[in-house]
């Protein structure tokens, strides 16, 4: 995955405060920098559920595009 399909799933999940609290972070800043860094893989293995989930709605993914 790229980068801005990151941003683009962080989004779609309402954004870095609502990810954070999803995953049980004090801060959104650390989500806010995967915005720009992309998810580190260790938290997409982590998270599976919720960043490889296919049926995220808004997100094209790289297989997705002909």
């Amino acid at each position: 995955m790229s980068i801005s399909t990151d941003k683009d799933i962080i989004v779609a999940l309402g954004g870095s405060t609502k990810v954070a609290e999803m995953l049980g972070l004090k801060s959104k800043q650390r989500v806010q920098n995967w915005m720009t860094r992309g998810i580190p893989a260790e938290v997409k293995l982590q998270y599976p559920h919720i960043f490889l989930n296919p049926h995220i709605s808004g997100v094209v993914r790289n297989k997705d595009v002909a």
